[in-house]
C-alpha cells in the first residue's frame, strides 16, 4: 500500500503536466498539516508566525520598505506563493509578488499592541503569504512598531533569521535597486522545488511500514483531553489567550528537551487531570541534507503522548524521546494515520504544543543604520488549548499561552506554575 507521501507525489505529478501550465509547486509535509488544520478551522484562519520591532517614531520609510519586501517576494518563491488545493491536492501556486506594507492608526485610549491583535486576527487567508504593518505606539508615542508577518506554510525557524537579515540589506539598497534579474528568479525557483523534493522523498521513506507501526503502538493509547470552547468567555472586548512568564537561570547548554517535556506532563495533568495520555506537539527536523537554504517550512510537528497521571521518571521520558527521533520524520498526518489504524480514536488535535527558541540566533532588524528593538505582543489569538515556548538565552524565559475560550485563567495559571516548579527541580540523576 502507497504512504500518504507516495500518494501526495503521485497527484501532484499529475498536476504538474509541465506543458507550459501555470507553475505549481509542490509542499512538504508540514505545509500539508496547516493546510488541513486551517481546512478543519470554522473561520478558516491560517497559522500565523509574527515579528515585531520597535524603532524610534519616523525611522521607517513605509515606501523603502515595501520596495525591499516585494524584492524578497521576487526572489523567494514561498513568499509570492498562494496555497491553494486543486483536486484534492495542496500546492503551492507563484504568482507576482504583491506585499502589502499597513499603515495602521491608534484610537484614542488604545496602543500599538491592541491594534496589531486587531490586525491579525482578521487576517485573510487569500492574501500575500508576507506583510508588514507599522502603527504608532500611541498618540504622542515616541516609537512605532514594525509588524513583520508571515503565513506559516512559508516559513520556520531557519527562514525567518533570514528574512530578517535580507529585508535590512534590500532596504538599505533602496527603492531604486529593482527587482532580482530573471536568472536568479529562476534559479531560486528550482532551488525550491528541488528542496521540497528530497523533503518529500525523506517523508516517504520515513512512512515506512516499520514507522507507521512504530507510531501506531506509540500513540495508541492518545486521546485529547481539552473541553469545547466554553460560551462565556472571553468576554467581549477582552484579548482572546490569556498568557503568563517567568525567567529563570539556564544552564549554559541550555535546558535539555527531555526536562521540558517532562515539565510539560506536570501542566497538562492540572489542566486535563490524571489518568489520560494528552496529544503534545513539537516542531523538529530541518532542510534535508544536499539542499539549498532556500525559504520555506521544514518542521515537522512530532506527536508526544504525555501522561497525566502517576509521573513516569524523568529518565524514562528522555528514553521514549530518543526512541522518537528516531522515527521523528514520519509526516504528521501519516502518524495521525497510523494511531487511528491502531485503534486510537484521536482526531488529529493537539492539546499542547512545546516550541524551543536560541535567542543567540535572532539576528536584528536594522534598517537604514537603526537596529530595531524586538517586542512581544500578549493576547494574541492561539491555535489549539495551550503553548509553551522557551527562549534560551543569558537566561532561561519561559512562557505558556492559552485559548481563555476553552480554559479558564485560574487552571491555567496553575498548570503555568506547577510547569515552572518542575523546570526549577532538577531531575533525579540515574543510578
Amino acid at each position: 500500500m502507497l504512504s500518504i507521501t507516495s500518494q501526495y507525489l503521485a497527484r501532484y505529478r499529475r498536476l504538474d503536466t509541465g506543458d507550459g501550465a501555470p507553475v505549481l509547486l509542490p509542499v512538504t509535509g508540514a505545509q500539508r498539516r496547516f493546510a488541513l488544520v486551517r481546512a478543519m478551522d470554522p473561520a478558516g484562519r491560517p497559522d500565523l508566525v509574527p515579528m515585531f520591532f520597535a524603532f524610534p517614531h519616523g525611522t521607517v520609510d513605509p515606501v523603502r520598505l515595501a520596495a525591499a519586501a516585494n524584492r524578497l517576494a521576487a526572489l523567494h518563491p514561498v513568499l509570492r506563493s498562494r496555497l491553494t488545493v486543486l483536486r484534492g491536492t495542496p500546492v503551492l501556486r507563484p504568482e507576482e509578488p504583491q506585499v502589502p506594507v499597513t499603515r495602521l492608526a491608534c484610537a484614542p485610549g488604545e496602543d500599538a499592541a491592541t491594534v496589531l491583535r486587531r490586525a491579525l486576527g482578521s487576517w485573510t487567508p487569500q492574501g500575500a503569504p508576507l506583510r508588514l504593518f507599522l502603527v504608532q505606539d500611541g498618540p504622542g508615542g515616541t516609537e512605532e512598531v514594525l509588524a513583520v508577518v508571515l503565513d506559516h506554510t512559508a516559513c520556520d525557524g531557519q527562514s525567518l533569521a533570514r528574512i530578517v537579515e535580507e529585508l535590512g540589506a534590500a532596504y538599505d539598497e533602496g527603492p531604486g535597486s529593482g527587482r532580482p534579474d530573471a536568472f536568479e528568479v529562476a534559479a531560486e525557483l528550482a532551488a525550491y522545488r528541488d528542496a521540497v523534493l528530497l523533503q518529500l522523498d525523506a517523508e516517504e521513506r520515513a512512512g515506512a511500514p516499520a514507522a507507521m507501526a512504530y507510531w501506531g503502538e506509540r500513540l495508541r493509547a492518545v486521546h485529547e483531553q481539552a473541553p469545547l470552547p466554553r460560551p462565556d468567555s472571553p468576554a467581549a472586548g477582552s484579548a482572546p489567550s490569556g498568557s503568563a512568564a517567568v525567567r529563570m537561570p539556564a544552564p549554559p547548554a541550555g535546558v535539555p528537551f527531555p526536562d521540558l517535556l517532562h515539565a510539560c506532563r506536570a501542566a497538562a495533568a492540572v489542566l486535563f487531570g490524571a489518568g489520560h495520555v494528552v496529544p503534545l506537539g513539537y516542531p523538529w527536523g530541518g532542510r534535508p541534507p544536499g539542499a539549498a537554504p532556500v525559504l520555506g517550512c521544514f518542521l515537522n510537528t512530532v506527536v508526544f503522548p504525555t501522561a497525566t497521571g502517576d509521573a513516569p521518571a524523568a529518565s524514562a521520558t528522555a528514553e521514549a524521546w530518543w526512541d522518537d527521533l528516531d522515527h521523528a520524520a514520519t509526516p504528521f498526518d501519516a502518524v495521525v494515520h497510523a494511531a487511528r489504524a491502531a485503534g486510537s480514536g484521536w482526531t488529529g488535535r493537539l492539546d499542547g504544543m512545546l516550541t524551543v527558541d536560541d535567542a543567540r540566533r535572532h539576528p536584528p532588524l536594522r534598517l537604514g543604520g537603526v537596529t530595531g528593538r524586538e517586542v512581544h505582543i500578549d493576547g494574541r489569538a492561539v491555535r489549539g488549548p495551550f503553548a509553551v515556548s522557551v527562549t534560551q538565552g543569558p537566561q532561561l524565559h519561559l512562557r505558556m499561552v492559552w485559548d481563555r475560550a476553552i480554559l479558564p485563567d485560574d487552571t491555567a495559571e496553575s498548570a503555568f506554575t506547577a510547569l515552572a516548579d518542575a523546570l526549577r527541580t532538577p531531575a533525579p540523576t540515574p543510578a
